[in-house]
């Protein structure tokens, strides 16, 4: 019984089953309405499970893609894009999905397809030294001011294949080409009402480029909304798209984001929107990326 422990310990972990060799766009949402549409769209469906996770093959507007969902999360989101990147021949990642809107300029519905995304609560929780004032370990000198209260942002330590050592990265970039493509896109016909007839107050829009932040927290906190616009300029804040964007970083995948805010983060007049609009918000997003497939050679 020993030995067979022994083994059992040693053996290698095991390797990665690749499904297929077609290379293929990653089409990935957090949650399941986020991804309806486009699943609704896909053709040529073949699906294959992954340590419980789905992931679907087929053609979107003409592209070879694999469409899956991150779950919820910053762990969730990157734990499974790496699982896309073991199993199947990624070329390109895309995200699609709703997020809290940060820039004040920015309406429910409107969709933002950022140029680069950081983890603003990769951070340092410091010391209290008199009431208000707070002071990281003063070793600790790659703090981003300004503060949150106590928590000041950091980097994160990373390596890809362009720089193997390692080194600090606080935005990650979202592939240019991709960007300029996205800036192509003319006359999405976005929504402003959902099935039950709820509509918003304004027409939707696309905004391409600018800054969106994420991390492992549900923001409705408009003193948080507030610092996260005027310290990174963040047009939109979500759970995910920063977890994503460091691993297509750490493994030269080139990616994009789309994003439509489904709530304001804490910044609406009354109470937090999402229920409400998330729908309008999800389809939203969904037609933009649709667009940049049908605009993408």
């Amino acid at each position: 019984m020993l030995a067979l422990a022994l083994a059992a310990a040693a053996a290698p972990a095991r390797a990665a089953t690749l499904f297929d060799a077609t290379p293929r766009m990653a089409v990935m949402s957090a949650f399941g309405p986020e991804l309806a549409l486009l699943s609704s769209r896909l053709e040529h469906a073949k699906s294959h499970m992954v340590d419980g996770v789905t992931f679907t093959t087929g053609r979107l507007h003409g592209k070879p893609v694999v469409l899956f969902l991150s779950g919820v999360s910053m762990v969730n989101a990157a734990m499974n894009t790496q699982r896309a990147l073991d199993h199947f021949h990624i070329t390109h990642i895309l995200f699609s999905g709703i997020a809290g809107g940060v820039d004040p300029g920015l309406h429910i519905g409107d969709v933002v397809v950022a140029s680069r995304w950081a983890q603003y609560m990769g951070s340092v929780m410091a010391r209290q030294t008199a009431p208000g004032t707070y002071q990281p370990p003063p070793w600790m000198t790659d703090v981003i001011h300004p503060n949150f209260g106590m928590m000041f942002p950091r980097p994160v330590k990373v390596r890809s294949p362009a720089h193997p050592d390692m080194h600090k990265v606080f935005w990650f970039q979202a592939d240019p080409r991709m960007l300029a493509v996205a800036r192509r896109i003319r006359s999405v016909a976005l929504s402003a009402c959902n099935a039950a007839k709820r509509c918003l107050a304004h027409k939707p829009g696309l905004v391409v480029g600018g800054n969106g932040v994420s991390g492992p927290a549900f923001v409705d906190n408009a003193q948080l909304r507030q610092y996260l616009f005027k310290s990174f300029q963040a047009r939109v804040l979500d759970m995910e798209s920063a977890a994503t964007a460091q691993v297509a970083y750490s493994n030269g995948v080139p990616f994009l984001v789309f994003r439509s805010l489904s709530d304001l983060a804490g910044g609406d007049a009354g109470k937090n929107q999402m229920q409400t609009f998330m729908d309008i918000a999800a389809g939203n997003s969904a037609k933009v990326l649709l667009a940049f497939l049908d605009a993408w050679k």
